[in-house]
């Protein structure tokens, strides 16, 4: 079979088997473990790279990094793919979107690709060259990326640069004791509730600052705003949920086979235990173009 057809096979499995993608299920170990496998052995992996056909999003030149411990092929994992495919069933739901926390850019290329028009935020100066070098290689344009962390007010912050594990690095503050050499450094930030007033989905990857960034969001915004969001740790896990429930915003847990919420427990507390789904709606949409 052809990478383009095993590619657009997956991509519509992990939809379908979304509810038993469980990160502590047997079913989704197994799907991890045979999919990194196939993409260690693809271009993706090696120096130079080379383009692949990521069905249905069509070609993707993504050339190899390594960030520390991490290289660019553990961004294709079974939890991101799920995610890619979400992006896949919504294209035609969604129109404005932010990706904050965007690395080296392949969520906001292939949200691109779904049709969305995206501004990205990272404010790793490094990786931000990168990412622009993807949006030059790929050909796209309707990406608007921002060197700039993201909070709950404009300004500046220190940023934690975690050498070991650029994909790691944060705002100062975000997390208690992070690991291994480091690099401390000013990065401008910008302020959440604005740019999330004008938008009608976002995917945030904060490393610990998620907490700061969604209680910034007012009650009216969340009416029309949807958020994939990962969760760092117990303690965010639960002040999240109290901000959330109290408004009367469901949270849709990966953990729990993407079903709502109905206490703290249920949310994820690393990206170990899946991504979590953020909407005014009755359900998590696949899909489903109609707002309740």
């Amino acid at each position: 079979m052809e990478a383009s057809a095993v590619m657009q096979n997956v991509i519509a499995a992990v939809g379908d088997l979304r509810g038993e993608l469980v990160p502590s299920r047997p079913a989704f170990l197994l799907m991890k473990d045979l999919l990194i496998q196939y993409f260690r052995s693809s271009p993706l992996a090696r120096e130079g790279g080379g383009p692949v056909n990521l069905a249905p999003f069509g070609e993707l030149d993504f050339p190899y990094r390594k960030m520390g411990a991490i290289d660019t092929v553990d961004l294709f994992g079974l939890d991101e793919l799920l995610i890619f495919s979400f992006y896949w069933a919504n294209r035609s739901l969604y129109r404005k979107t932010l990706d904050v926390g965007a690395n080296i850019g392949l969520h906001s290329m292939l949200m691109a690709k779904a049709g969305f028009e995206v501004t990205a935020f990272e404010p790793d100066p490094v990786h931000f060259g990168w990412f622009e070098e993807n949006l030059k290689r790929n050909g796209v344009s309707s990406v608007t990326p921002m060197r700039a962390a993201i909070s709950d007010s404009d300004g500046e912050m220190e940023f934690v640069r975690v050498l070991g594990n650029t994909t790691g690095s944060h705002l100062a503050g975000a997390k208690a004791n992070p690991f291994g050499p480091l690099e401390r450094f000013t990065v401008p930030v910008m302020a959440f509730a604005p740019l999330a007033a004008a938008a009608d989905f976002a995917k945030v990857d904060a490393e610990g600052h998620e907490v700061v960034i969604l209680k910034s969001v007012p009650r009216e915004t969340w009416q029309r705003l949807d958020v994939m969001a990962e969760i760092g740790t117990a303690d965010n896990a639960a002040a999240v949920f109290d901000h959330l429930n109290g408004l009367g915003v469901g949270m849709f847990a990966q953990k729990i086979g993407w079903q709502r919420a109905t206490k703290a427990q249920d949310l994820p507390t690393s990206h170990r235990e899946g991504s979590l789904f953020i909407s005014m709606r009755p359900s998590m949409p696949w899909g489903d173009a109609a707002r309740a």
